[in-house]
């Protein structure tokens, strides 16, 4: 059972909390496949900004009402920015680059649960999640290029997450792919059966998200980050030795110390 935010100044995104802190962000413009108008982009931004300050949300999941993630780009919306200026258009494009900028750095883990399609903008949300459950029949694409534009704003989560070689060919050659071959370049993080699963293995992730520390679930992102981008040496080691003897002497690290020898649960974890 959820309880969802009251007083939403808009119904493109649909926000619930359950009482253990997991917050469901739902895409709601099933009618089009979810695809990124002006207003659902403000609104994630709107909900990402607000989410990272809140101690209660431990977990962020991300799915799309419908029959898809999201489509990416509202080709409507496309149409009547035609006769922008540069200038004016990148105001819009900033936007969405906040947004997926406020995504990638929320400290909470957060999880992306894939069915139907996840095109462009759309793939480029899964990239910028944690981890990402796709179904079997879910379709990927950066098809960008078929438009004579590019995926700019989206590539450093899609090559963070698929590698470089991958992400060149698809984003060349505009191609559908498939969850399987997703699961394989490291898109999503697992593969289930159909809706259904998807949300049986989402309740899984979550139990599992639920038994960590929230600040060691925070303090492990920030360093997943120090170590993929710095080069192995002293400085690193220096800089990893001191986040660890910070959550060693945390409150949060002294109870999973305790409860371990104990041999109960922390109290995070219920």
């Amino acid at each position: 059972m959820t309880d969802e935010i009251p007083d939403a100044p808009s119904d493109t995104v649909i926000l619930n909390v359950t009482p253990e802190g997991v917050a469901m962000v739902t895409l709601n413009r099933p009618e089009v496949h979810n695809a990124f108008n002006i207003e659902l982009v403000q609104r994630l931004s709107e909900i990402f900004d607000d989410l990272e300050d809140q101690d209660g949300i431990r977990i962020v999941l991300i799915d799309g009402a419908g029959p898809s993630f999201s489509a990416g780009g509202d080709l409507k919306e496309m149409q009547r920015a035609d006769g922008q200026s540069e200038s004016e258009m990148r105001g819009d494009f900033a936007d969405f680059a906040t947004m997926l900028l406020r995504l990638r750095g929320l400290p909470q883990p957060t999880v992306a649960l894939v069915h139907g399609s996840a095109i462009a903008g759309g793939l480029g949300l899964v990239a910028a999640c944690d981890i990402a459950i796709a179904t079997a029949d879910a379709a990927f694409a950066l098809s960008e290029v078929r438009l004579g534009i590019i995926p700019a704003m989206i590539a450093p989560y899609v090559v963070e997450a698929m590698g470089p070689r991958a992400a060149r060919r698809y984003m060349l050659t505009g191609e559908r792919f498939g969850a399987e071959e997703a699961l394989r370049l490291g898109l999503v993080t697992s593969v289930v059966a159909d809706r259904n699963a998807l949300a049986a293995e989402s309740e899984r992730i979550v139990s599992l998200l639920l038994q960590g520390g929230p600040e060691a679930l925070a303090a492990a992102k920030e360093l997943l980050d120090l170590v993929t981008y710095m080069p192995i040496d002293e400085d690193l080691n220096e800089e990893t030795v001191g986040m660890t003897a910070e959550r060693r002497v945390s409150a949060e690290g002294k109870e999973g110390s305790i409860a371990f020898f104990e041999k109960r649960k922390p109290g995070w974890a219920g």
